[in-house]
């Protein structure tokens, strides 16, 4: 696979023009450019750090609710009803919307990890799975169905190079003190990294405080589950201490701007957590409180709420991606040839502040093409969509006849 002249993201955020080749599912050359001058961007593939993707399925449904009852009266009740095949058409279709707009990884926490495992080896996207675990009975995590299925996604991942599981812990709110220090147990043993909910609301973050007498972060801290690298997700009530503890085990900060907002929650401090040395990285959520996994949205969003410069949002977005020899390919082509894209006095600022997800033209993941000419390259979409619709027709309906 060879592009000619194409203008490229380079590693320091500027832009240059090359002859780039992949082979063997990595960038083998950059050379000088030839030919006449493609009107494409190639970017690195963007990396969403904090998603839900089967809530695909439940896009809509809860709407107007802040967090709790939103879980507890409509989210929780609509997932119990939900199957494996439920969850795959779910996944097929999220991972196809993630695709469109040029992600090449994303950071997954959710229940049914076999079904989105196999939707992962369907689609050609890279995922982080994790089994979201959470106890409301006190009942151990060691020998648990939970635990079983959370081991199972780590078995898996040995005949799969697009998997690379992780554990998780949902939230304090859902879990009890030794529960998650058995999830910390878990993820040293696997020599793995952990995925956890904090501090997303003020309700969450003071409750804990009522309960433990410390944060969300001190607590998770306290109980060893940052003892191996970590990803927190939204961090949204986090105080000074917190990001100190933060910083100081090297967790990583999803911050995921448009589901904070939508559901009155807030959003990060993120510019104090860059000023502390915490690595931030960008998360659509779910599809439910989002309500969609554009990560340019993100993208755009995160920058004008903080006040970013272009750079430093896309580092977040893309997290070491890079267009590089011998890096692998992941990446993006975009159409500049586009109204809202000319002219072009300032591609960063462009990619960030005007780039659509319907400007993505290719999506290549480990140097296979996933995603052309609108739709996704290794599956049917409009199946993939039709089942999506009647799972979620068929789950809503049985909780309505029940309301």
């Amino acid at each position: 696979m060879k592009f000619q002249n194409i203008a490229y993201l380079s590693p320091d955020f500027t832009f240059n023009r090359a002859d780039i080749t992949v082979a063997n599912g990595v960038i083998s050359s950059i050379a000088p450019p030839t030919g006449e001058p493609l009107r494409k961007l190639l970017i690195p593939g963007l990396i969403n750090s904090h998603c839900h993707v089967p809530m695909t399925l439940l896009r809509g449904w809860g709407e107007g609710l802040p967090l709790d009852r939103w879980l507890n009266e409509r989210i929780f009740p609509f997932e119990a009803q939900l199957t494996d095949e439920d969850v795959y058409y779910g996944s097929l279709a999220g991972i196809a919307e993630m695709l469109a707009c040029g992600v090449t990884n994303f950071y997954e926490m959710y229940d049914h990890c076999g079904a989105i495992a196999d939707a992962v080896d369907c689609t050609g996207i890279k995922c982080r799975p994790s089994r979201a675990l959470l106890c409301f009975d006190g009942a151990p995590l060691s020998g648990s169905l939970r635990e079983r299925e959370a081991l199972d996604l780590f078995e898996r991942a040995s005949k799969s190079a697009l998997i690379t599981p992780e554990v998780a812990i949902h939230a304090e709110y859902t879990s009890y003190e030794g529960y998650v220090r058995d999830a910390a147990k878990l993820a040293k043993s696997l020599n793995a990294s952990v995925h956890v909910h904090v501090s997303e609301t003020r309700k969450e973050h003071e409750e804990c405080i009522a309960r433990h007498g410390v944060t969300p972060t001190a607590y998770f801290a306290r109980c060893g589950l940052f003892d191996v690298p970590a990803t927190a997700a939204h961090c949204v009530w986090v105080t000074d201490e917190d990001i100190k503890i933060l910083r100081d085990y090297g967790v990583t900060v999803s911050h995921n701007p448009s589901s904070n907002l939508k559901l009155n929650s807030g959003y990060a401090p993120v510019r104090k957590m860059l000023d502390a040395g915490i690595t931030v990285a960008l998360g659509t959520d779910g599809a439910a409180s989002n309500n969609n996994l554009n990560m340019f949205e993100e993208i755009h969003l995160a920058a004008l709420i903080n006040g970013f410069a272009p750079a430093e949002v896309l580092k977040m977005a893309l997290r070491g991606n890079e267009i590089s020899i011998g890096k692998p390919a992941d990446i993006a082509v975009i159409d500049l040839d586009k109204p809202h894209l000319r002219p072009n006095h300032d591609i960063l600022a462009n990619l960030v502040y005007s780039v659509q997800s319907s400007d993505v033209e290719t999506t290549i993941v480990s140097g296979k093409v996933v995603y052309e000419n609108g739709k996704p390259s290794k599956f049917n979409l409009a199946e993939a969509l039709d089942y999506a619709d009647r799972s979620a027709d068929r789950i809503a309906s049985a909780i309505n006849r029940l309301a």
